[in-house]
């Protein structure tokens, strides 16, 4: 007996077209994405932009990273046997500093004063570079620490800084303690002098012209005739 799928009932154990078409599979119909709402744009840029620190005086910025430095001083460290801090450069806008592969361990970067740094990664010849530089910093510290003349030590110090974080023309050297927040127990700690001799040192240097007060903090370091 010949039969259509119009004739097929449910009291024969069978079912109705209609019945039957409802439980056919349905064709799975391709969902666009739903477009990125403005939120999550921006949550993406901001996850694509590299970290940036706005740090303050005696902060110390995280290990085993590498910063380019926008603004303020950093002061990179490390300890001897007996816990004494030692300096091993002054790092100022423009810098690189990093912690990643460091010439001393312990190494610690210090902010001086209010800094803003930016995270970076260091390719192999800009690492070297950096250490190239670090490596002739610390061997010109060491040569000022290594002058026994406790006078000649903290003038050679003032001019070292002066060359690297101040301005040279020809009249001589002029730099800023107060903008690298080198107070003169900083200045005493760099050249292994007490705070009281680098005072009563740089009232003489003043008195004898060896250093010019220029306005109410800038120190002149005057060009030997």
């Amino acid at each position: 007996m010949e039969h259509t799928l119009g004739r097929l009932l449910p009291g024969h154990g069978l079912l109705s077209a209609n019945a039957l078409f409802c439980c056919l599979p349905r064709p799975c119909l391709p969902q666009s994405s739903p477009a990125p709402s403005h939120a999550d744009a921006v949550t993406s840029s901001l996850r694509k932009r590299p970290l940036q620190l706005t740090l303050h005086p005696q902060d110390v910025l995280p290990e085993r990273m590498s910063w380019r430095l926008h603004e303020g001083y950093v002061r990179s460290a490390t300890w001897d046997l007996e816990g004494e801090s030692i300096t091993l450069g002054l790092w100022g806008p423009g810098d690189v500093i990093t912690s990643e592969d460091p010439v001393l361990n312990p190494l610690e970067l210090q902010c001086l004063t209010t800094v803003v740094v930016e995270h970076i990664e260091l390719d192999s010849r800009e690492l070297l570079q950096h250490l190239q530089r670090e490596r002739r910093m610390l061997a010109e510290l060491f040569a000022i620490l290594r002058i026994r003349s406790g006078e000649r030590r903290l003038l050679a110090l003032l001019h070292w800084i002066g060359q690297s974080h101040g301005q040279v023309n020809s009249h001589g050297c002029r730099l800023s303690l107060s903008e690298l927040n080198l107070t003169h127990r900083a200045l005493a700690d760099l050249c292994g002098l007490t705070r009281v001799t680098v005072t009563k040192l740089l009232s003489r240097f003043r008195a004898e012209g060896r250093l010019v007060a220029i306005g109410d903090s800038d120190l002149l370091i005057p060009s030997q005739p």
